[in-house]
């Protein structure tokens, strides 16, 4: 299993960081891609990912939380990070737009997310995409980064929308991040999927395994600190909506994984 989300530098890792990735290790996890959020969260995130090579392994981005009356300073420093540190990196993320608790700083939002997708056009690198109650802006700014010249390269994280959604997500050959929000009571995504009458079912070579750790662990240990080894929790609950066995989505997402960020 392949990891591509997960925040190993947060705080709920600081106690046991190191015995908690040997534990991902020993647990059949083959990889694990750890995001940026901030300027504050460069070095830290190196560091890790310097100190276990060929397992962790980086990306530098600016998430939409983040951005306040300081973003154009905080983009300086996180633009010259990952222009420094290209060859370290395997994306640009966490970026996108998130309206959820406060749209004071929307127009600097959709500005960063834009500024972020261009750098990793010019640099080759895949993003890592958030989005949380801004889909109609998300979708329109990713549309509008797609020409004959530029391609666009990435993953949807966490991804829980509609039908409608991940067609469009698709049609922009964007991969779906996919974790323990498919095994919430009540949760759609399953269905979503599936497909129904009007839309295909959601091709397993368009997804990726996440944990958003320390975040969204799956059930039954929602609430509890996420780790990379209850994907197989995720990978269980996949293997039921697409009728093979948990060894198939293992090798397809893991295969998935390592051609979008180009993990050997």
């Amino acid at each position: 299993m392949i990891d591509t989300h997960i925040h190993l530098d947060e705080e709920e890792y600081a106690t046991d960081r190191e015995e908690m990735i040997t534990r991902q290790r020993e647990s059949g996890v083959e990889a694990m891609i750890v995001p940026g959020v901030n300027a504050k969260s460069i070095d830290g995130i190196l560091a890790i990912c310097r100190r276990h090579p060929g397992f962790c392994y980086a990306g530098l981005g600016f998430h939409p939380q983040d951005v306040k009356e300081d973003w154009q300073e905080q983009w300086a420093i996180i633009e010259q990070a990952i222009r420094k540190n290209r060859q370290e990196l395997v994306a640009i993320g966490e970026i996108g737009l998130d309206y959820y608790w406060d749209t004071t700083f929307k127009d600097a939002q959709q500005e960063v997310f834009k500024r972020q997708i261009d750098l990793a056009q010019e640099l080759d690198l895949p993003i890592m995409i958030h989005n949380r109650d801004a889909t109609e802006d998300t979708l329109k700014i990713l549309q509008s980064k797609i020409d004959s010249s530029h391609r666009l390269r990435g993953v949807v994280h966490c991804f829980n929308g509609s039908h409608e959604t991940a067609q469009q997500i698709l049609d922009m050959g964007l991969y779906l991040g996919i974790g323990g929000v498919l095994t919430f009571k009540n949760c759609k995504l399953s269905e979503v999927l599936a497909g129904n009458e009007r839309f295909a079912r959601v091709p397993l070579e368009r997804i990726v395994l996440e944990t958003d750790g320390p975040y969204l662990a799956p059930t039954p240990h929602r609430g509890e600190r996420n780790e990379s080894r209850l994907m197989i929790l995720v990978v269980e609950r996949l293997a039921q909506v697409y009728k093979c066995s948990a060894e198939r989505i293992i090798e397809e997402t893991s295969a998935n994984a390592r051609q979008l960020f180009g993990i050997k």
